[in-house]
């Protein structure tokens, strides 16, 4: 707006406005800068205030404003740069550029792979250093209590068991369990199922399961996303895990199959069957189940097939002969030739056993369960409190007995190399003990 087209009232207008914003500035200094914008009064206040940049202020004296001369000077280069700025906010960023990288080298994932020890990746962890290391799954002992620490701790209850796992091969566990007539026990796991850390937490660590492995069978243990684990899935078909197997080590049969969490009180009682013999012992057996065959011509065989019913005959007969001859020499029962001096002395050396209470239902940790095999080939389970005492199990055997009211009977747990007579005087209670979740055999004295 050009001064001719203002009034003197509106030009002394403008000049007062422009002193009440820079205060103690002169009316003159006030008409300068307005007429270097055409007065126009907030591009004049803003020219004002950037001639002070340089330190001056507001109220500052007259001597810090810039000469007349430069104002107009001033006035220009702001407004070519206000045009500039304009130009660059229509203009279009340039794009960042695009940057390629590789997390690890060749040569890095290579010296990762000769010392996976050393690796952070848990693809390429070791688990036969982690053997070795039993400080990966179990805390350092005095040690301060930490986040780390409890992490340790949580990961000790999940440790593999690996004091009864078989440390090689699927083929070289099949030749061992072999050699020592043994059935081999497989377990596959698999990292995202929390069933196999279960097992490894519950039933495995378990001690009457620990022990009867160790005992009986060749433990191996493996996971389905390995070279071995993968050769095991394709072979037997599986597709769920975890997956506990019994496996004939000299014909690589499957005998039996479990599918995922098995608690230690049932898979217990279900290996039972396989603690009464060996591999060797059972195929022994299935060779006597088999018919006998002939490669010769069919009148041939049925030539043999009348000889073997006459084999069959006299060997029947023998036998008869046999049974009659022993039925003369031993008794059938022992208490059958005992006196009534005899009975009478084995009722008043007979314990006082406890009363037998009802079987405790109800929450499964405050119970426990114990398998009996009599003596007569029957096989029971009962459960108890874990705070009763461990004379119930003799109690108990009497209800399933009747002969034991004129007869002594002796309790062991059948696991060989470690079977001894459980004690009648003991005071412990069940949880105590230990008894829980085993398998005690019952025996005539």
């Amino acid at each position: 707006m050009e001064a001719g087209m203002l009034s003197a009232t509106d030009q002394q207008s403008m000049v007062s406005s422009f002193l009440e914003i820079a205060v103690g500035q002169s009316a003159e200094t006030a008409r300068q800068f307005l007429q270097a914008t055409s007065w126009k009064l907030e591009e004049a206040i803003q020219l004002f205030y950037i001639g002070n940049e340089g330190g001056g202020t507001v109220g500052g004296s007259s001597s810090q404003i810039p000469a007349a001369e430069n104002i107009e000077a001033l006035a220009e280069q702001t407004s070519r740069e206000a045009e500039r700025n304009v130009v660059d906010e229509d203009e279009v960023r340039a794009p960042i550029p695009v940057i390629r990288g590789t997390l690890y080298d060749d040569a890095l994932l290579a010296s990762r792979m000769r010392h996976p020890e050393s690796s952070s990746v848990p693809g390429l962890r070791n688990f036969d250093e982690e053997i070795k290391r039993p400080g990966v799954w179990e805390p350092e002992q005095g040690v301060a209590s930490t986040a780390e620490n409890s992490r340790d701790n949580l990961a000790s209850l999940y440790r593999p068991p690996y004091h009864i796992m078989f440390q090689g091969s699927f083929e070289k566990a099949k030749g061992t369990a072999s050699s020592q007539d043994k059935w081999l026990l497989v377990n596959l796991q698999s990292n995202t199922e929390f069933s196999s850390h279960k097992l490894n937490r519950d039933t495995w660590s378990n001690e009457a399961v620990s022990q009867t492995i160790s005992t009986n069978f060749v433990f191996w243990q493996v996971y389905d996303e390995t070279t071995e684990g993968q050769k095991v899935c394709t072979y037997y078909k599986l597709s769920i895990m975890p997956v506990i197997l019994v496996i004939d080590p000299i014909t690589g049969q499957k005998m039996r199959s479990w599918v995922g969490m098995v608690e230690p009180e049932r898979l217990l009682e279900d290996l039972l069957t396989f603690m009464d013999s060996g591999p060797k012992d059972h195929h022994v057996t299935l060779s006597h189940k088999r018919p006998r065959e002939s490669s010769s011509a069919q009148p041939q065989k049925t030539k043999d097939k009348s000889n073997e019913y006459e084999e069959v005959a006299r060997a029947l007969a023998a036998s008869m002969e046999s049974i009659k001859e022993t039925s003369e020499v031993i008794p059938k029962d022992k208490h059958v030739n005992l006196t009534e001096e005899d009975e009478k002395t084995c009722l008043e050396n007979k314990p006082d056993y406890p009363p037998l209470p009802e079987e405790p239902k109800g929450d499964k940790s405050l119970l426990c369960t114990v398998g009996f095999r009599l003596p007569d080939g029957r096989r029971v389970r009962r459960s108890f409190l874990r705070t009763d005492p461990v004379q119930l199990l003799w109690s108990f055997c009497c209800s399933q007995l009747k002969e034991a009211e004129t007869r002594p009977f002796r309790l062991a747990q059948p696991i060989p190399g470690a079977s001894k007579s459980l004690d009648y005087d003991t005071e412990m209670t069940f949880g105590e003990s230990g008894l829980a979740s085993s398998m005690i055999s019952v025996t005539w004295e």
